[in-house]
């Protein structure tokens, strides 16, 4: 676990299938909604972050271009990442990424769009408060 502002904390599975830069742009949408990183908050750098996970500076890259794209993140040059605010479809942009993992689990269980559309359909109907 890393502290990446606020005091909050990160967690990657390096055991995980989800890949590592998915792992970053998940918890960071997370962190994003639930106001836990504030607009305008600085993200620790690519380097620093990547030297504490012991991971590649090129994976962290990847997730924060990709939130920058996604609206989540923006970079001011030799200043840092920071923090756009929660975007107005925030709740959408975090759900995507869930979704994203769930179609991944669906292909190695051989699971159709179909069939996921379907238990999706009858969990709604199951769960009204949804």
């Amino acid at each position: 676990m890393i502290q990446i502002g606020g005091g909050s904390l990160f967690l990657i599975n390096t055991q995980s299938n989800e890949p590592i830069y998915e792992q970053i742009k998940r918890q960071i949408v997370r962190f994003v909604e639930a106001g836990v990183l504030q607009p305008d908050e600085k993200l620790i750098s690519v380097r620093s972050l990547a030297q504490q996970l012991n991971i590649n500076p090129n994976t962290v890259q990847k997730a924060y271009q990709e939130l920058e794209v996604e609206g989540v993140l923006y970079t001011l040059p030799k200043k840092g990442v920071f923090v756009r605010g929660r975007p107005a479809n925030g709740k959408v942009c975090g759900v995507e990424t869930e979704v994203r993992q769930l179609l991944k689990l669906c292909r190695t269980l051989k699971i159709s769009t179909d069939e996921l559309i379907e238990i999706i359909r009858k969990e709604g109907e199951n769960n009204v408060d949804c």
